[in-house]
């Protein structure tokens, strides 16, 4: 079955598709697929926004629980007390899928600290629905200031729709969606973190919380790369309440080196930081219904005589709905795009979500 050339997460030059015409192989980039020369053009504001903010992956895949003998004991009790905490472990082999909605609120933050969100300089609001079976097979459609972007995985790839850039593939291995690990669902939470790497104790507003970190591994890296963009590393660092056991913040960052044919190399560095808030029992077990995400963009090199480029955009969101086990819900409604199947190549196709074929 033919798909679309897999899309990675660096940045392409919109200005130069338009300018050289037809795309070059090394121009098909981005899960995130930005364009992010849109990140310093207040116009675009909404665009970069719903890229980079709206429904990023985690860094790395999900793996099922590791023996003890196998992660350091200092994270597995980490992960265990978090287990308890949440009660996530009535979850296993009772629940099939789960539902949940939420609303959000994303502005583009300038370096002096003053929104500038949006075209019209306000704070853009929308909302959201995800469905997931499993942490490798779910959906995701969110709405802000009147554009939709879907995104989703089948289990094998995972892709997203953009009204300004269609459906496109996400290059390297499948990974769970960002939001679900943001506290709403803790076994997804539980099964990525089992094999993290203990990095100590960090007090974080007023929180005394320890600290695992999980890295992509090299040949992750490489398969997210091309000739023109290397992957150099991608790290996540998930805080862990000592008190609660409850997770409280994530923070990940991720740099790219750019560098197309006869131009002097890029890098594109972007760092995420979300705080975890407002966890409520839902059928017994802790979800978290509430946070705030700040991204930071820095681009550098040699060729920017200015120094850094630097964009800062931030995120709230609220839960409103949370359910497991939704009647209905089958391995039919996380099927990829019909364009993705068929390997068309326009951007501009007619497309509609599969919950809803």
């Amino acid at each position: 079955m033919a798909r679309l050339a897999p899309l990675s997460e660096e940045p392409i030059n919109e200005e130069d598709d338009a300018t050289h015409g037809a795309r070059q192989p090394w121009r098909n980039w981005t899960w995130i697929k930005t364009h992010f020369s849109l990140v310093f053009n207040k116009k675009s504001h909404l665009k970069i926004l719903l890229s980079v903010l709206g429904c990023p992956l985690f860094p790395v895949s999900f793996q099922p629980e590791q023996p003890l003998n196998e992660v350091s004991s200092s994270a597995q009790y980490i992960i265990q007390h978090f287990t308890a905490a949440t009660g996530c472990r009535k979850l296993e082999g009772k629940v099939k899928n789960v539902y949940a909605t939420g609303k959000v609120t994303m502005g583009v933050v300038d370096e002096l600290r003053s929104y500038a969100g949006g075209v019209n300089g306000v704070t853009e609001r929308g909302c959201f629905v995800m469905w997931q079976m499993a942490p490798d097979k779910w959906q995701i459609e969110l709405v802000v200031g009147g554009h939709k972007v879907l995104a989703g995985s089948d289990g094998a790839v995972a892709w997203r729709h953009t009204p300004w850039l269609g459906a496109h593939a996400a290059k390297g291995g499948v990974r769970p969606l960002r939001r679900a690990i943001q506290g709403l669902d803790p076994l997804a939470v539980s099964g990525v973190f089992s094999a993290a790497q203990y990095m100590g104790e960090k007090q974080l507003s007023g929180v005394d919380c320890f600290v695992l970190k999980l890295s992509a591994d090299q040949k992750d890296l490489i398969d997210r790369s091309d000739n023109a963009a290397e992957m150099i590393k991608h790290v996540i660092f998930g805080y862990f309440s000592q008190r609660s056991g409850l997770l409280v913040h994530l923070e990940d960052s991720y740099l790219t080196r750019i560098q197309s044919p006869g131009t002097h190399p890029t890098y594109w560095e972007t760092t995420m930081s979300t705080q975890i808030e407002d966890y409520r029992q839902v059928d017994g077990v802790m979800i978290a219904h509430a946070g705030r995400s700040t991204a930071m963009i820095t681009r550098f090199g040699d060729n920017l005589k200015a120094g850094p480029a630097i964009t800062r955009m931030e995120e709230s969101w609220t839960i409103n709905d949370v359910a497991f086990n939704v009647a209905g819900l089958s391995m039919d409604c996380f099927l990829s795009p019909k364009e993705l199947e068929k390997g068309y190549q326009q951007e501009d196709l007619d497309w509609r979500s599969p919950l809803h074929r």
